[in-house]
């Protein structure tokens, strides 16, 4: 019995692309008033529980936090990294005109 609950619920903690892909398919269909949100979510979403597609979107909301008050490290992509500093020197640039 205690392997079954093992294997559920490493089964659980992994989404796979498809079932992301479900859950933000879901999450446009669902705002937060929708009545029993979560369950209606997981009904969209293949072998998820309500309670997993909570957590999903809680750990998904700290992600989107930290990366919006700069908490993440932005990755060096090349040429994307490149254009970036080229957005920011623009900035600094338009901001120091408007002084």
């Amino acid at each position: 019995m205690a392997s079954s609950s093992m294997s559920r619920s490493s089964s659980s903690s992994s989404w796979t692309p498809k079932q992301n892909k479900q859950f933000e398919e879901a999450l446009a269909m669902y705002d937060r008033a929708t009545p029993d949100r979560w369950h209606n979510i997981a009904r969209a979403v293949t072998g998820k529980t309500a309670e997993e597609v909570r957590r999903h979107y809680e750990a998904l909301e700290k992600d989107i936090n930290k990366i919006e008050t700069d908490q993440v490290p932005i990755p060096n992509y090349g040429a994307m990294s490149n254009a970036r500093g080229y957005a920011n020197d623009q900035r600094l640039t338009r901001n120091l005109k408007l002084q």
